[in-house]
């Protein structure tokens, strides 16, 4: 795989895409030759073309790829550039028993993406137009393209550009086909167990218990060679023996063992692997090429695995339940999905759903996450009808821009609440900006789950105290909560939890209290909370929920309960069950607070979360309500801007690369490169002498400002390189003079290349915008507050790139200093559309050059509404991109 990858097909399976290799010359002329006369001539535009050798040299001229199915080639993809270097020529031929699954588009797809990383802008497809196939497949495909027709050929222009369109389209496919990998794991018509044990309490044995007791309707079968029958059931010496078609092998091994194990499966025909045995990739290098090597195999023969080093997986299907774990308790069937990355929390995960009574619809233990991930599982969730809520336990990314895309979709129809765990860093790098200072990977995790409506918790009481909510009661339409207790200490410790949570207790309608005073005592409140006091019975709590609930102005109860001697909590929850039959509009959430547990009524056909102390309840809720508030936000779009010079900036950063020593452009550089971008920036002039700077202040007007010019001292006012407000040409020169002299008494002087003069632009709000590249998540986009004090103030706020016009938005307003450019005690408001419009032009640039690492335009005059956004400083640093993570 190490020249290769593998890509996933509509119908599940797997092909893998590489180069060509001067000793595939063979097997691509029998690729070739075994086409049928109709496919040769739809490839060749030639009903009698031959497979000669200058046929074959042209079938492989320029950039080769080949799709390969266990050994055999099976599809052939080419370019080769044209005069215009950025525009080539492209075919694709694939085996006429392989047409149909995908294997075209999946050529396609790298293909171009290989030729954008050369250069190579447009692809040019000639097709007859009786060769549909390759019509539907160009067309399929998502890439903006035009077409012109001569005779019976139809000449398509495609621009390789990943734009919304073609992305989403791409994703669209990868649905499909994850999706269908994921059939023979999720819908098993028959299961093995490699490794089942004679041994009771041994994991083996064990999980093959558990799988014959959980009434799977379909075989399970024991493979051991050295026993006849494990649990009364026939054992097989090899899967290859099993009469049975084996779809979902688990396989319960030592790890030195399991290579064998996993090949004997894969030859017989299993799609599906649950490896639960340890020693791989976790325990050091031999372990983590064990791992490579079963991962090999799998993907060879068009298999998934789900591990290694995982606790297995449970699956409540129309099947009946697949339990392939060695959990000794189960919780109920229901309609929560649990994906976790560690097996000991998974089996802690499914004793406290059981203790909870949340129903699952499957649990899977990802272990060391060589094949299956959350992402994988996200896809398959997404349309399963018996998941409505999917929890996660995540310890790392593997692909964070496809989860990021993939959990803002399915989060669009189902919640996804996640703990991630890893928030203390063991280490933090020096950071040579004021945005790598201010960032880091749990900022990245925190932008990454607010932008895909991922609902993030901290601990597993919060994860769970969330999914029963979600699970069992409507979103609020809004985060305005009622109080009812009777106890009006507890009342005022719900409402400080609510107001922490972002949600509000208003007063209640004058209505609503007119019909709880004609209930109540008169001693009680009525405003909100409703404090029934200590003598509040069961019926009045169950009448003042139906009160409260008929109040427009309310959108979410709380209901709490301090067991007095005079009142019981079980009537207590039958009298709110009733007030909740039929069930609400409204989200009801009860805290029976020193009670033995949530009464049992609470968990009948009408479900009522009950939290043990109202932090809880109220945290929850107020979960829910940003998750409502998220819902109904516009998806967003990602702008087209039609006045860029891309062509003009990837000049410009590849003679900066060519450099020895590149950590920061020099000026001039940022400067050109944040105008082909559309960025805008005061005009400025870099000079070398104090006469120079003098000359520059007549050209540009007073006042200007007089700063420094280094590529190593970042933070330029910390050493008086900066001077402002300057209102004379001699005055500039001193400006210049200053600076000079401070860094040769810091000695200092090697660092300073000249200073840069710009025309003063004042009364507005100083913001920083900038860009930093996390190993792991990708460009981060940050906004904030600026100038020399953004550090100390840290009011900054992070996205994951790309941004969309409302991620935009939103980056804006999740920080404090939104108040200021909204207009703030007489101040007039900023532009807050130059503002986004130049979020968005940042993102797009970081798309466009992938090696830009760090990027700080600080500060970002924030001019008065209508006037515009003016970066006055930037710095940018570049780096070569990692490779990305497929």
């Amino acid at each position: 795989m190490a020249d290769g990858e593998f890509a996933f097909l509509r119908d599940g399976g797997q092909v893998l895409l590489r180069p060509a290799r001067p000793e595939d010359r063979i097997k691509i002329r029998e690729l070739l030759q075994g086409l049928s006369p109709e496919s040769r001539a739809l490839r060749f535009h030639s009903a009698g073309a031959r497979i000669d050798d200058d046929t074959l040299d042209r079938a492989t001229a320029g950039h080769v790829l080949v799709a390969e199915l266990q050994g055999e080639i099976v599809g052939l993809a080419s370019y080769v550039r044209l005069r215009d270097p950025g525009r080539a020529e492209m075919a694709i031929a694939v085996a006429d028993a392989q047409q149909g699954r995908g294997i075209g588009t999946a050529l396609f797809e790298k293909l171009s993406r290989e030729a954008r990383s050369e250069g190579v802008e447009r692809f040019l497809a000639r097709v007859l137009s009786s060769n549909t196939r390759m019509i539907d497949l160009l067309r399929g495909l998502g890439f903006r393209m035009s077409r012109r027709i001569e005779g019976g050929e139809i000449e398509y222009d495609v621009v390789l550009r990943e734009d919304a369109a073609y992305i989403a389209s791409a994703d669209a496919r990868r649905h499909v086909a994850a999706s269908a990998s994921l059939e023979p794991l999720f819908h098993p018509r028959a299961v093995a167990v490699v490794g089942a044990s004679r041994q009771p309490g041994s994991i083996g044995h064990e999980l093959f218990r558990n799988l014959l007791r959980g009434g799977f309707t379909g075989p399970v079968y024991p493979v051991n060679p050295s026993a006849r029958a494990i649990c009364s059931v026939r054992a097989y010496r090899s899967v290859t023996d099993i009469p049975d078609q084996i779809d979902l092998a688990v396989i319960v091994v030592p790890a030195a063992a399991v290579l064998d194990a996993a090949r004997s499966c894969l030859e017989a025909g299993v799609r599906a692997l649950v490896v639960i045995s340890a020693g791989f990739a976790e325990v050091g290098a031999e372990g983590r090429r064990r791992q490579e090597e079963l991962l090999r195999l799998c993907r060879e023969h068009g298999a998934r695995l789900v591990g290694p080093n995982c606790m297995g997986v449970l699956i409540n299907g129309p099947e009946g339940p697949i339990n392939a774990t060695f959990a000794p308790s189960l919780p109920p069937p229901g309609k929560v999905a649990v994906a976790s990355q560690s097996g000991a929390l998974g089996i802690a995960i499914l004793q406290q759903a059981r203790q909870m009574g949340l129903g699952i619809s499957a649990f899977i233990s990802m272990g060391n996450k060589a094949d299956l991930s959350s992402n994988d599982l996200l896809e398959r969730w997404e349309d399963d009808p018996a998941t409505a809520v999917i929890l996660l336990y995540l310890e790392s990314f593997g692909n964070p821009r496809r989860f990021a895309r993939v959990a803002r979709r399915v989060g669009r129809r189902k919640p996804i609440v996640a703990v991630k765990g890893g928030r203390a860093a063991s280490g933090q790098r020096a950071a040579a900006s004021h945005t790598a200072a201010l960032a880091g990977s749990d900022i990245a995790v925190d932008a990454l789950f607010a932008q895909a409506g991922v609902i993030r918790c901290d601990t597993l009481e919060e994860l769970f105290d969330v999914a029963t909510l979600l699970a069992n009661q409507p979103l609020p339409e809004g985060n305005r909560v009622a109080v009812i207790t009777n106890a009006g200490g507890l009342g005022i410790l719900c409402a400080d939890a609510c107001e922490a949570n972002g949600l509000t207790l208003p007063v209640l309608s004058a209505e609503t209290q007119e019909r709880l005073r004609t209930l109540l005592p008169p001693e009680a409140s009525v405003a909100n909370p409703v404090d029934m006091l200590a003598s509040g019975t069961p019926a009045s709590y169950g009448q003042a929920l139906r009160i409260v609930l008929g109040d427009p102005g309310i959108d979410a109860v709380i209901v709490l309960f301090i067991p007095p001697l005079v009142t019981n909590a079980d009537d207590v929850a039958a009298e709110l069950v009733a007030a909740c039959t039929p069930p609400p509009r409204k989200p009801v959430l009860t805290c029976f607070v020193g009670t033995q547990g949530t009464p049992d009524i609470l968990r009948g056909a009408v479900t009522i979360p009950s939290y043990t102390y109202p932090e809880s309840a109220a945290r929850a809720l107020g979960h829910a309500a940003r998750r409502a508030a998220w819902l109904r936000r516009p998806l967003g779009e990602i702008p087209a801007f039609t006045d860029i010079d891309a062509r003009g900036a990837r000049a410009i950063v590849d003679r900066a690369l060519e450099r020895a020593e590149r950590p920061w452009l020099e000026p001039e550089e940022v400067s050109g490169l944040l105008s082909a971008y559309g960025i805008p920036l005061p005009p400025s002039i870099l000079v070398h002498s104090p006469e120079e700077a003098a000359e520059a202040a007549r050209q540009l007007g007073l006042p200007v400002a007089v700063k420094l010019v280094s590529q190593t001292i970042v933070h330029k006012s910390d050493v008086g390189g900066v001077h402002l407000g300057i209102r004379s040409p001699a005055a500039a020169a001193d400006a210049y003079r200053a600076i000079a002299d401070g860094l040769a008494e810091r000695g200092l002087s090697g660092e300073m290349r000249g200073a840069v003069v710009q025309p003063m632009i004042t009364g507005g709000v100083e913001c920083l915008v900038g860009v930093v590249t996390d190993p792991v998540f990708g460009p981060l986009v940050a906004f904030g507050l600026g100038g020399v004090a953004a550090e100390v103030i840290g009011d900054v706020a992070f996205r994951l790139h790309p941004l969309t016009d409302v991620d935009a938005e939103a980056l804006i307003d999740s920080v404090k200093a939104a108040r200021l450019l909204r207009g703030y005690r007489g101040n007039p408001p900023a532009d807050v559309a130059a503002l986004r419009t130049l979020l968005l032009r940042v993102s797009r640039l970081v798309e466009d050059v992938p090696e830009i690492s760090e990027m700080d335009l600080n500060p970002v005059m924030a001019c008065e509404a209508g006037k515009g956004a003016v970066v006055l400083d930037a710095r940018i640093r570049l780096a070569r991109p990692a490779t990305p993570v497929s």
